[in-house]
């Protein structure tokens, strides 16, 4: 594990190579897959998930957006919400299915390209898949809501099922 020193001054110092860093630094460590963590120098307590999410701040304000400002409106709303640990659960899961999907992508192409496509044919191959992704990703969307409802349904009954062996029942008035 590589550990990252923050220290007061906002500075980060990468204990392995023996230098102060940028995010720009960190950001490279998470593409080439790299473990590590950022610590208080002082303190030792995790920073980690602080600066990753200012990475994804300032990725944020450059370009194109990931995050619409409807999203992260939805993100805020989970926060102290009964769901927010199923919410958070739930990302995680999707983003790991993402990537294994990405990978699969990846790795197809490789042979792909090695074998048939010019890079500029391989360009204009992916600008077709885009729609063909977002399709893709709209059915798995609608797969999974449909799973959650079936869930939230599952867990009513059992709840409908355990408070009724107690009598409960509100629909019962006396």
């Amino acid at each position: 594990m590589r550990i990252i020193k923050k220290y007061p001054n906002r500075r980060l110092y990468d204990t392995e190579t023996s230098a102060y860093i940028t995010l720009t630094d960190i950001k490279q460590l998470v593409l080439e897959v790299t473990p590590f963590q950022v610590v208080d120098a002082k303190t030792g307590e995790d920073l980690t998930r602080s600066i990753l999410l200012q990475i994804i701040l300032e990725l944020e304000s450059e370009g194109v957006p990931m995050f619409s400002a409807e999203t992260l409106k939805q993100i805020i709303r989970f926060y102290g919400h009964a769901m927010q640990g199923v919410m958070g659960s739930y990302l995680e899961k999707n983003m790991q299915v993402l990537t294994e999907m990405q990978n699969r992508m990846r790795d197809q192409s490789d042979v792909l390209y090695q074998q048939q496509f010019s890079p500029e044919a391989w360009a204009q191959f992916m600008t077709f898949q885009t729609p063909m992704m977002n399709n893709v990703m709209n059915n798995y969307v609608e797969q999974s809501k449909n799973m959650f409802i079936q869930m939230q349904e599952q867990m009513q009954n059992q709840a409908n099922n355990m408070f009724g062996a107690f009598n409960l029942n509100s629909d019962k008035k006396k």
